[in-house]
């Protein structure tokens, strides 16, 4: 079963999908954001069913989770986790909370790599992001087991 990464950014929101055996973080689409929040959800809600009624179906959904480097909060970080509780109520997949410090660095610089133009890699930027965070939430549940991580309440576990 795949998995679903989510960049959750205040313009754009980027998306990755793991492999079918949810070991491989591609990117997969960047969404503008629209006006209200109430739509944004309905948006990302008609992906996630869309992926849940596909032949691979989904197992989870990660959401980046914003933090500073020493580990406090950012200003995002409350609605980020909003956003993620708000998810969990509505959908019937787990809502995982994925650290995703240097993330947009980290695909920043592998884009670079391929191409040279900022402007192109700034379409790119964010569903590059979001596939970090998801190929990083992969790699860490190898070591610990399946979603081990999981969204409860005000923290995560």
């Amino acid at each position: 079963m795949r998995v679903l990464g989510i960049d959750y950014g205040a313009r754009r929101i980027g998306l990755a999908l793991s492999d079918a055996t949810a070991t491989l973080a591609s990117p997969w689409r960047m969404l503008h954001r629209p006006p209200s929040e109430a739509e944004t959800m309905r948006l990302l809600i008609a992906e996630i069913a869309a992926l849940q009624q596909d032949d691979d179906g989904l197992e989870a959904v990660v959401v980046g989770w914003p933090r500073r480097l020493d580990g406090s909060p950012t200003d995002q970080t409350p609605i980020v986790e909003s956003f993620a509780q708000s998810l969990k109520a509505k959908i019937e997949v787990p809502v995982i909370l994925q650290d995703e410090r240097l993330s947009s660095t980290e695909a920043e610089s592998r884009l670079a790599r391929r191409e040279r133009d900022w402007r192109k890699r700034k379409q790119l930027l964010d569903a590059a992001a979001a596939a970090v965070i998801l190929q990083d939430y992969l790699d860490s549940r190898h070591e610990r087991g399946p979603l081990d991580m999981k969204w409860r309440g005000d923290r995560v576990e």
